[in-house]
C-alpha cells in the first residue's frame, strides 16, 4: 500500500467510493441533509461539479469533475468528511490512533478513487452509481431510491424513468459491474 499514488489530473473527472468506518451504521441516509449541507458548504469555497452521486446508508459513490487547472479532490473530501462529522453527536468508538490525531471514528480514512479515462468509462461509472441501491438490495427499481442523482438525470432526459427495469420481476436486469 505504501507505493500507491493517486492520479491527480487537473480538471479531470473522478469516480469515488467513500465508506463509513463502521459499515453497520446508517448515518449517511439518517443524516442526509447534513451531508448535503457539508457538500454545499465545501463547494462554495472549493468548486467542483457533481456529475452523478448516490448516498447509501453506509457509503456513497460519486463522479466529480474538477475545475480546469485544479486536481485537489483530496482536500475537498477531507473537508466534506470533517464538516459532516462535526455536526453529528459524538460517542462513536474511536481507536487509539484516531484519538491521538484528534479524529472522529465516523469515516474510513481512505477512499477509492478512479480517474475517468473517456466517455465510455464516464457512462459506465455513472450507471454503476445509479444501480448501486439495487445491487445492495435496498430497492428493486433504481427510481425508488431517493438519495440519487438518477432523478435529476431523468428530468434532464438522460435516463428513462424505468431504466434498468425491476429486479423483482423475472428478467429484471440490474447490470452487474464487471
Amino acid at each position: 500500500m505504501t507505493d500507491y499514488r493517486r492520479n491527480f489530473t487537473p480538471g479531470g473527472s473522478f469516480f469515488f467510493a467513500v465508506n463509513l468506518a463502521d459499515r453497520r451504521l446508517r448515518l449517511l441516509t439518517k443524516h442526509v441533509d447534513g451531508l448535503r449541507d457539508a457538500f454545499r458548504e465545501i463547494r462554495q469555497h472549493h468548486p467542483f461539479s457533481i456529475d452523478a452521486m448516490v448516498v447509501l446508508p453506509d457509503h456513497l459513490h460519486a463522479v466529480w469533475t474538477l475545475p480546469d487547472g485544479d486536481a485537489d479532490f483530496a482536500t475537498r473530501w477531507r473537508l466534506i468528511k470533517s464538516t459532516f462529522s462535526r455536526n453529528l453527536p459524538s460517542g462513536e468508538p474511536i481507536s487509539s490512533s484516531r484519538a491521538e490525531k484528534g479524529e472522529r471514528g465516523i469515516w474510513q480514512r481512505r477512499y477509492w478513487e478512479h480517474t475517468i479515462r473517456d466517455e465510455n468509462d464516464f457512462a459506465r461509472q455513472v450507471d454503476y452509481i445509479h444501480i448501486n441501491p439495487v445491487k445492495h438490495g435496498l430497492v428493486t427499481r433504481v427510481r425508488d431510491w431517493p438519495h440519487s442523482s438518477f432523478h435529476r438525470m431523468v428530468k434532464l432526459g438522460i435516463y428513462p424513468e424505468d431504466w434498468a427495469g425491476d429486479v423483482a420481476k423475472p428478467g429484471g436486469d440490474f447490470g452487474e459491474r464487471s
